[in-house]
Protein backbone atom coordinates (compact mmCIF):
# COMPACT_ATOMS: atom_id res chain seq x y z
CA UNK A 1 0.00 0.00 0.00
CA UNK A 2 1.25 3.81 -0.56
CA UNK A 3 1.93 5.68 2.03
CA UNK A 4 0.30 8.95 1.93
CA UNK A 5 2.60 11.71 4.13
CA UNK A 6 2.46 15.38 3.60
CA UNK A 7 1.81 18.23 6.10
CA UNK A 8 -2.40 19.26 6.10
CA UNK A 9 -1.01 23.09 6.13
CA UNK A 10 1.38 22.17 2.91
CA UNK A 11 -1.37 20.00 1.23
CA UNK A 12 -3.76 22.82 1.34
CA UNK A 13 -1.60 25.93 0.23
CA UNK A 14 -0.60 23.21 -2.70
CA UNK A 15 -3.50 21.94 -3.66
CA UNK A 16 -3.56 22.60 -7.24
CA UNK A 17 -6.19 22.12 -10.02
CA UNK A 18 -4.44 19.34 -11.89
CA UNK A 19 -5.74 19.06 -15.28
CA UNK A 20 -3.19 17.07 -17.07
CA UNK A 21 -3.08 13.71 -15.93
CA UNK A 22 -1.06 10.44 -16.59
CA UNK A 23 -2.84 7.23 -17.57
CA UNK A 24 -1.54 4.95 -15.42
CA UNK A 25 -3.73 3.14 -13.02
CA UNK A 26 -4.41 3.78 -10.12
CA UNK A 27 -4.23 1.20 -6.88
CA UNK A 28 -7.25 0.01 -5.31
CA UNK A 29 -5.99 0.75 -2.05
CA UNK A 30 -5.65 4.32 -2.63
CA UNK A 31 -9.30 4.58 -4.26
CA UNK A 32 -10.33 3.00 -0.87
CA UNK A 33 -8.69 5.63 1.33
CA UNK A 34 -8.95 8.66 -0.28
CA UNK A 35 -12.43 7.88 -1.20
CA UNK A 36 -12.62 7.08 2.64
CA UNK A 37 -11.20 10.45 3.34
CA UNK A 38 -14.44 12.27 1.51
CA UNK A 39 -16.31 9.91 3.54
CA UNK A 40 -15.02 12.05 7.17
CA UNK A 41 -16.96 15.44 5.94
CA UNK A 42 -19.24 16.72 8.21
CA UNK A 43 -22.79 17.27 6.57
CA UNK A 44 -25.92 18.65 7.54
CA UNK A 45 -27.54 16.65 10.49
CA UNK A 46 -24.82 14.05 9.82
CA UNK A 47 -27.15 12.59 7.08
CA UNK A 48 -24.25 11.70 4.96
CA UNK A 49 -26.34 12.17 1.80
CA UNK A 50 -23.37 11.37 -0.71
CA UNK A 51 -22.32 8.60 -3.05
CA UNK A 52 -19.29 8.47 -5.17
CA UNK A 53 -19.53 6.59 -8.59
CA UNK A 54 -15.78 5.56 -9.76
CA UNK A 55 -16.05 5.48 -13.84
CA UNK A 56 -13.66 3.43 -14.91
CA UNK A 57 -14.89 1.91 -18.09
CA UNK A 58 -13.02 3.60 -20.97
CA UNK A 59 -16.52 3.64 -23.27
CA UNK A 60 -18.69 5.04 -20.66
CA UNK A 61 -15.42 7.73 -19.63
CA UNK A 62 -15.80 8.40 -23.25
CA UNK A 63 -19.44 9.19 -23.25
CA UNK A 64 -18.76 11.61 -20.16
CA UNK A 65 -16.05 13.05 -22.27
CA UNK A 66 -18.64 13.87 -25.14
CA UNK A 67 -21.31 15.43 -23.09
CA UNK A 68 -18.59 17.36 -21.36
CA UNK A 69 -16.66 19.32 -24.37
CA UNK A 70 -19.43 21.14 -25.57
CA UNK A 71 -19.93 22.40 -22.67
CA UNK A 72 -16.21 23.74 -22.39
CA UNK A 73 -16.53 24.93 -25.90
CA UNK A 74 -19.39 27.00 -24.88
CA UNK A 75 -17.84 28.38 -21.57
CA UNK A 76 -14.43 29.36 -23.83
CA UNK A 77 -15.90 30.85 -26.87
CA UNK A 78 -17.97 33.24 -23.94
CA UNK A 79 -14.97 33.88 -21.97
CA UNK A 80 -11.32 33.51 -23.84
CA UNK A 81 -11.43 36.77 -25.51
CA UNK A 82 -11.54 38.98 -22.54
CA UNK A 83 -8.09 37.60 -21.72
CA UNK A 84 -7.10 39.95 -24.31
CA UNK A 85 -8.02 42.94 -21.81
CA UNK A 86 -6.02 41.63 -18.99
CA UNK A 87 -2.84 42.59 -18.04
CA UNK A 88 0.27 40.89 -17.86
CA UNK A 89 1.37 38.48 -15.69
CA UNK A 90 -2.39 37.71 -15.10
CA UNK A 91 -3.23 37.00 -18.99
CA UNK A 92 -0.62 34.71 -19.23
CA UNK A 93 -1.95 32.98 -16.45
CA UNK A 94 -5.25 32.84 -17.19
CA UNK A 95 -4.02 31.80 -20.47
CA UNK A 96 -2.46 28.68 -19.26
CA UNK A 97 -5.05 27.57 -17.34
CA UNK A 98 -7.73 28.19 -20.13
CA UNK A 99 -5.39 25.68 -21.95
CA UNK A 100 -4.86 23.16 -19.53
CA UNK A 101 -8.75 23.18 -19.14
CA UNK A 102 -8.99 22.42 -22.94
CA UNK A 103 -6.59 20.28 -22.83
CA UNK A 104 -8.94 18.21 -19.91
CA UNK A 105 -12.00 18.85 -21.85
CA UNK A 106 -10.47 17.18 -24.61
CA UNK A 107 -8.89 13.99 -22.84
CA UNK A 108 -10.85 13.95 -19.47
CA UNK A 109 -11.96 10.51 -21.06
CA UNK A 110 -8.29 9.53 -20.17
CA UNK A 111 -8.00 9.81 -16.62
CA UNK A 112 -7.77 6.51 -14.91
CA UNK A 113 -10.96 7.58 -13.27
CA UNK A 114 -13.60 9.69 -13.08
CA UNK A 115 -15.37 10.25 -9.95
CA UNK A 116 -18.96 11.27 -10.21
CA UNK A 117 -20.29 12.80 -6.54
CA UNK A 118 -23.99 12.48 -5.90
CA UNK A 119 -26.25 13.84 -3.49
CA UNK A 120 -29.44 12.74 -2.10
CA UNK A 121 -31.74 15.56 -2.00
CA UNK A 122 -33.74 15.24 0.32
CA UNK A 123 -31.10 15.11 2.96
CA UNK A 124 -29.84 18.57 1.87
CA UNK A 125 -30.72 21.05 4.64
CA UNK A 126 -31.32 24.07 2.51
CA UNK A 127 -31.67 26.92 5.07
CA UNK A 128 -31.77 29.63 2.65
CA UNK A 129 -34.47 28.31 -0.12
CA UNK A 130 -36.47 31.28 0.80
CA UNK A 131 -34.56 34.04 0.63
CA UNK A 132 -34.70 36.39 -2.49
CA UNK A 133 -31.27 34.87 -3.94
CA UNK A 134 -29.79 31.99 -5.16
CA UNK A 135 -29.47 29.12 -3.01
CA UNK A 136 -25.84 28.15 -1.96
CA UNK A 137 -26.54 26.37 1.70
CA UNK A 138 -27.22 22.77 0.95
CA UNK A 139 -23.73 22.94 -0.75
CA UNK A 140 -22.58 22.64 2.29
CA UNK A 141 -23.42 18.77 2.73
CA UNK A 142 -21.69 17.61 0.23
CA UNK A 143 -18.85 19.83 -1.00
CA UNK A 144 -16.97 19.06 1.93
CA UNK A 145 -16.16 16.02 1.37
CA UNK A 146 -15.37 16.84 -2.08
CA UNK A 147 -12.55 18.81 -0.66
CA UNK A 148 -11.75 15.96 1.47
CA UNK A 149 -11.35 14.38 -1.52
CA UNK A 150 -9.14 15.90 -3.30
CA UNK A 151 -6.75 16.56 -0.41
CA UNK A 152 -6.47 12.99 0.10
CA UNK A 153 -5.56 12.89 -3.79
CA UNK A 154 -2.60 15.72 -2.58
CA UNK A 155 -1.50 13.33 -0.16
CA UNK A 156 -0.80 10.60 -2.42
CA UNK A 157 0.51 12.40 -5.25
CA UNK A 158 -2.36 12.00 -7.03
CA UNK A 159 -3.37 15.39 -9.48
CA UNK A 160 -7.24 15.86 -9.76
CA UNK A 161 -9.70 19.19 -10.17
CA UNK A 162 -13.24 19.74 -9.29
CA UNK A 163 -15.74 20.63 -12.42
CA UNK A 164 -19.08 20.99 -12.58
CA UNK A 165 -19.66 21.62 -16.42
CA UNK A 166 -21.07 18.40 -16.50
CA UNK A 167 -24.01 19.22 -13.82
CA UNK A 168 -25.62 21.15 -17.26
CA UNK A 169 -25.96 17.75 -18.68
CA UNK A 170 -27.41 15.80 -15.53
CA UNK A 171 -30.51 14.10 -17.45
CA UNK A 172 -28.19 12.32 -19.93
CA UNK A 173 -25.37 11.53 -16.78
CA UNK A 174 -28.11 9.98 -14.99
CA UNK A 175 -29.50 7.57 -17.72
CA UNK A 176 -26.02 6.73 -18.61
CA UNK A 177 -24.69 5.82 -14.63
CA UNK A 178 -28.34 4.75 -13.75
CA UNK A 179 -28.65 7.06 -10.96
CA UNK A 180 -32.08 6.88 -9.14
CA UNK A 181 -33.76 9.92 -9.74
CA UNK A 182 -33.80 12.11 -6.15
CA UNK A 183 -30.16 11.88 -6.66
CA UNK A 184 -28.51 14.92 -8.11
CA UNK A 185 -25.00 15.26 -9.73
CA UNK A 186 -23.28 17.89 -7.62
CA UNK A 187 -19.21 17.54 -8.97
CA UNK A 188 -16.90 15.18 -11.44
CA UNK A 189 -13.34 14.67 -10.12
CA UNK A 190 -10.96 13.27 -12.67
CA UNK A 191 -8.27 11.83 -11.16
CA UNK A 192 -4.93 10.58 -11.89
CA UNK A 193 -1.50 10.84 -11.37
CA UNK A 194 0.17 14.33 -12.79
CA UNK A 195 2.10 14.84 -15.99
CA UNK A 196 5.03 17.05 -14.97
CA UNK A 197 5.32 19.29 -12.05
CA UNK A 198 1.34 18.97 -10.38
CA UNK A 199 0.97 20.85 -7.42
CA UNK A 200 2.68 23.73 -6.54
CA UNK A 201 1.93 27.04 -5.01
CA UNK A 202 -1.43 28.93 -5.13
CA UNK A 203 -1.90 32.10 -6.31
CA UNK A 204 -4.40 33.65 -3.64
CA UNK A 205 -5.73 37.10 -2.42
CA UNK A 206 -4.12 38.09 1.37
CA UNK A 207 -5.67 37.09 4.09
CA UNK A 208 -6.14 40.78 5.09
CA UNK A 209 -7.95 41.31 2.60
CA UNK A 210 -11.07 39.05 2.69
CA UNK A 211 -11.52 39.19 6.77
CA UNK A 212 -13.09 41.43 8.69
CA UNK A 213 -13.26 42.52 12.32
CA UNK A 214 -17.59 42.94 13.39
CA UNK A 215 -17.99 44.91 10.42
CA UNK A 216 -17.54 44.39 6.92
CA UNK A 217 -16.16 47.60 6.50
CA UNK A 218 -13.19 47.11 9.36
CA UNK A 219 -10.28 44.73 8.54
CA UNK A 220 -9.18 42.07 11.05
CA UNK A 221 -5.92 42.25 10.84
Amino acid sequence: MENAGIDLFEAMSTLSSVRRLRQDPIPDDVLRRILTAATWAPSGGNRQGWRFMVVKDPQTKRRLRDLYLPHWTAYESAHRPTLATLPEPERSRMTRNYDTARHLAERIHEAPVIVVVCVHLPDLAITDAKLDRPSVVGGGSIYPAVQNLLLACRAFGLGATLTTLLCMSEPKVRELLAIPGDWATAAYVPIGYPEGRGHGPLSRKPVEKVTFRDRWDTPLF
